[in-house]
């Protein structure tokens, strides 16, 4: 399997897009370049690779579900530890993943496809669900932004 396509997939929250290459997400959801893209990432492990947690909120991140972490860094990772989403990113440890949709626009299964280059099936049918949450850490504080 190749990163840097652009995959359809029901995540654990919404259906969404996922890719390593965060620009190409950004140009088919028509979206400002320059805005970040959340990376969910497969496990703490592979977390902590990619970013300091600070100490204060490690227990949080870890026993959070469905939620999102903005980081000082400004970086923002959701860890995915379990279902068919999990099983999917385990193949790459980390993606960046957006919701499949036009920016400010509801889902369509019909434009969804043609934003992606593969189709993720799988026996969960692909539905529009809530986001997941976000919360935004520093080192002293933490701020619910959704």
């Amino acid at each position: 399997m190749n990163s840097s396509l652009i995959y359809l997939v029901q995540t654990d929250t919404t259906v969404g897009l996922l890719s390593s290459d965060q620009r190409a997400l950004s140009r088919v959801k028509q979206r400002d370049q320059s805005k970040k893209t959340l990376q969910a990432v497969d496990s703490l492990k592979t977390l902590q690779t990619l970013q300091r947690v600070p100490n204060r909120f490690k227990k949080k991140v870890r026993n959070s579900k469905k939620t999102t972490f903005v980081y000082p860094s400004g970086d923002a990772f959701r860890v995915v530890s379990s279902g068919n989403h999990h099983h999917f990113l385990n193949k790459f440890g980390v993606l960046y993943s957006t919701s499949a949709n036009i920016t400010n626009q509801e889902f369509d299964f019909e434009v969804a496809s043609t934003m992606c280059d593969v189709i993720v099936f799988t026996k969960d049918h692909f539905s529009s669900s809530s986001a997941s949450s976000i919360l935004k850490i520093n080192n002293t504080s933490l701020q619910k932004i959704r």
